[in-house]
Formats: structure tokens, sequence, C-alpha cells
């Protein structure tokens, strides 16, 4: 008898990673992040200028072969400054989705493996969270915590996790029905067991998705807030306090590059990674397949 090997279907995962590879918006938009984020994070081994150092000879100087960004108002170098701006905005939105990321998913899988009493509990305060204006909400909790970049975080976290609640409460729903979930609780599965066993694998998809769209999302809040003085405050640089610093109508007509290079980052990073995560969204749905 002569066997033939065929080669095994690929798995959810390899199927995922096929349709990322194939979507071009989601690798354009890897090949400006991943740069970008090796640019932030090793600035000091290549660039000999510091966030904070002055140069008052060369105030409110364009850019140079010295300071290829230019300078601001007291002298200190733009692109070292837009460095380190980005190194705080993407760790004030890393840390924020973190923590709204881990917050929504215990609320959602609580309320979906839980008993009715907490179900209903977790969802009402879901209910109330998603009913209170996000503006109004982040700037009465800005003012309420401080400026700075824990406060920033703390602040950023508490304003996005109830959407999430709700579609891992969704996913996790459906799949308590299942029989090994079923069985599982037959056998005395605490629910512990349920969240990190069966409820985590489960939702990572949801999970992956939504950090990835959701740091696009805090970085524009952390940028929104340090633009209104309730983020991070000066002199640690953040994109949007440099952008503040830039507010005045001489900086925007005679000093552009002190807005303009900050400003270009912050567009950059949103748009890449909001492309990355359409991409990542489109990979993980098993409907693509069908297009």
């Amino acid at each position: 008898m002569a066997w033939r090997l065929t080669p095994r279907p690929d798995g959810p995962t390899g199927r995922a990673l096929r349709r990322f590879a194939g979507n071009g918006a989601a690798l354009a938009g890897l090949a400006i992040i991943v740069p970008l984020l090796v640019l932030v994070l090793a600035y000091p081994l290549w660039l000999g200028h510091r966030p904070n150092d002055i140069d008052l000879v060369a105030m409110n100087k364009g850019p140079t072969l010295r300071h290829w960004f230019g300078t601001d108002g007291v002298g200190r170098d733009v692109l070292a400054r837009v460095m380190q701006g980005g190194r705080i905005s993407l760790l004030v939105a890393a840390c924020s989705v973190a923590l709204s990321t881990l917050i929504g998913f215990l609320v959602g899988a609580v309320s979906a493996f839980g008993p009715r009493l907490v179900d209903a509990a977790a969802m009402r305060l879901v209910d109330l969270a998603m009913t209170l204006p996000p503006v109004i909400f982040l700037l009465v909790l800005a003012s309420i915590t401080g400026s700075g970049i824990s406060p920033t975080i703390v602040v950023i976290a508490l304003l996005s996790w109830p959407v999430l609640a709700r579609m891992v409460r969704a996913r996790l729903l459906e799949l308590r029905e299942r029989d090994f979930v079923v069985a599982a609780r037959g056998m005395g599965a605490g629910l512990g067991h349920l969240l990190w066993r069966h409820g985590l694998p489960n939702a990572i998809d949801i999970l992956v998705v939504y950090a990835t769209l959701q740091v696009a999302n805090a970085i524009l809040l952390e940028a929104g807030l340090s633009f209104l003085g309730l983020g991070v405050p000066p002199p640690e640089a953040s994109w949007g306090n440099m952008l503040n610093a830039a507010r005045s109508t001489i900086v925007l007509e005679q000093y552009a590059w002190q807005w303009l290079f900050p400003g270009a980052a912050l567009v950059l990073a949103v748009l890449a990674i909001n492309f990355v995560g359409d991409g990542l969204r489109d990979a993980f749905d098993p409907r693509s397949d069908l297009h």
C-alpha cells in the first residue's frame, strides 16, 4: 500500500499570520512603528544631546547639522525632546493599556463565569462607566489625581476598560456552555481555574486586537491631557506638552519646527499602530477567508 503524505492544514494561528502577512497596510504600519520604537528607545546611544540640555547660543534656531530638528525657546534640542517624548508617550500608553486590559478581562470573565448576581452587578458597573461623558470624566479624574506619569496612566486606564469587558463577556458567555467547561465545573474547578485555563486562551485574540488599537488611543489621550496641562508636566518631554509649549502664534508662524516634528511623530505613531491593529483584527477574523 502506498502512503501519501499530505501537509496538515494550518491551525488558527497560522491562518491568522498568513492573513496578516497579506495585509499591505498592516505591514506598512509595522515598517513604521518598529524603526520608530528602536529610535525612541536607543536614542541616548546615537544622539549627543539630552532632552533638557540648554544651548543658550542656539535658542529658537532652525534645523542645523548640530541640531537636526532645531531648538526650542530655551535652546533645548527638539530631536532629543521628540525622542524622549516618544518614550514617555509610549510608556504611558503601554502601561495604561496593560492595566485597562487586565481590568476589562477580569470584569468580563468574572461576569461571564460568575453567579447571576455577580454578572448583574458587573454589568451595571460597566453600564455606569460607559454612560459617563468620556471627556468630562477624563478631565475630572485628571484634576483629582493631578499631573504626572503615574496619574496619567491610571486616568487613561480607568477610562478605557468597559468596552473590553463587554467584548470578553460576550465571548465567554458562549464558551461557558461548552462541554469541556461544563465538565470542569462538574469536577469542582474554581473561578480562577476557569479564568486562566479556559477564559484567557479563548479571549486572547480579542485582547491582542484591543490592546493594539487602544495603544494608539492612549497616545492621543496622553497628548490631549498633556496639551491641556493635566498630563505629563514640564520639563519632562512628551509629544503633548511639546505641542502645548509651541501653541503661541509667534512659534506657529516663525518657529514651525518646534511643533511640526512632535506633531508629525504623533501622527505617524498613531497611524502606524492603527494600521497594525486593523491588520490584526482582520487576521483574527475567520470570516476574512470568505472574502
